[in-house]
Order: structure tokens, then C-alpha cells, then sequence
């Protein structure tokens, strides 16, 4: 076997390897996009949901507050030890 030889089969090679990956990825940009347009398509034949409000929790200011000085508490012990 020659040097030509191997040259071309390497060449057929790698357009088989370099073919076969470009159609794998073609599929797959393919299926995501008509995922895309699938999802869209049923978003828009769902009934509209209302929106639930806005609302903070019922925590108390002083329950708040108590909270963030153990945090403070606890960052400052840590920092002092390391």
C-alpha cells in the first residue's frame, strides 16, 4: 500500500467521521428547534392563568430583625476564628 493510498483512505475517513458528526448535529439543532415550536404551540392553547398577588409573608419586623443579629452574630465568630 503506497503513500497515495493511505493519504485517500485517510481522507475518506475523516469525511465519513466529519459527514457523520455534521448529520448528528443537524438532527439535533433539527429536534430542538420543533421542540421550540411544539412548546410555543401548546403554550398558546393554554387558558390564560391568573396571576397570584404579590404579597410578603406575615413575618413580624422584630422576628426579622432578631434573625439578622444571631446571622451577624454568627459571621463575626466565624471570621474571628479563622
Amino acid at each position: 500500500m503506497g503513500i497515495e493510498e493511505q493519504i485517500i483512505k485517510g481522507l475518506e475517513l475523516m469525511l465519513l467521521g466529519m459527514g457523520t458528526v455534521f448529520v448528528f448535529l443537524a438532527i439535533l439543532v433539527g429536534s430542538v428547534v420543533l421542540m421550540s415550536r411544539f412548546a410555543g404551540w401548546i403554550e398558546a392553547r393554554m387558558p390564560p392563568q391568573a396571576e397570584l398577588p404579590k404579597t410578603v409573608s406575615p413575618v413580624t419586623a422584630g422576628a426579622g430583625q432578631e434573625t439578622m443579629a444571631v446571622i451577624s452574630a454568627a459571621v463575626h465568630r466565624y471570621r474571628a476564628n479563622r
